[in-house]
């Protein structure tokens, strides 16, 4: 296995998908459970596509809805790797929403999902080293770094909170 990759390695560009009624909730809105498992698909290839290993998702950060996507609009999702730690990695993913009529776009929801790699024995597997390239692959690598921090002193927080119950 490479010991080392970059984002472009493993990153999904642009996914389409096509809003159809069987979509929409009663607000005639796309129906967010629907976006959330396409985000976590997406999210799965690049987790994949990056260690060689099966991942699983192991959390979901951060997934705020900014604006809604209609019926018969386009979403756009793409996804990349933030950041690789020795058996998890954070990928962060955009949805876009495009009027098939104007061809303008809105960007509905960003989300942040872990997903840790498992060998053929369902133990966490080691992953390759990320190589962050740009300033903005840089930029996503370090705000990748203070999430984790931050999720990681939220449990040990609840940790104590519960022990003291």
């Amino acid at each position: 296995m490479t010991s080392e990759k970059t984002v472009s390695d493993s990153s999904v560009e642009e996914h389409t998908y096509k809003i159809f009624p069987n979509d929409l909730n009663a607000y005639d809105t796309a129906f967010g459970g629907m976006i959330m498992a396409t985000i976590d698909r997406i999210a799965l290839v690049v987790a994949e596509r990056h260690s060689a290993h099966t991942c699983v998702t192991a959390s979901v950060d951060s997934m705020h809805f900014l604006n809604p996507a209609r019926r018969g609009d386009i979403l756009l999702f793409s996804a990349a790797l933030n950041c690789a730690w020795r058996t998890s990695m954070e990928i962060g993913v955009r949805v876009m929403a495009e009027s098939p009529k104007t061809a303008e776009k809105h960007h509905i929801l960003s989300a942040y999902l872990t997903f840790v790699a498992l060998d053929e024995n369902r133990c966490p597997a080691e992953v390759p080293k990320l190589i962050p390239e740009s300033s903005k692959e840089k930029r996503r690598y370090e705000e990748a770094q203070f999430r984790r921090e931050q999720r990681k002193r939220v449990a040990a927080q609840l940790k104590a909170r519960r022990a003291e119950q």
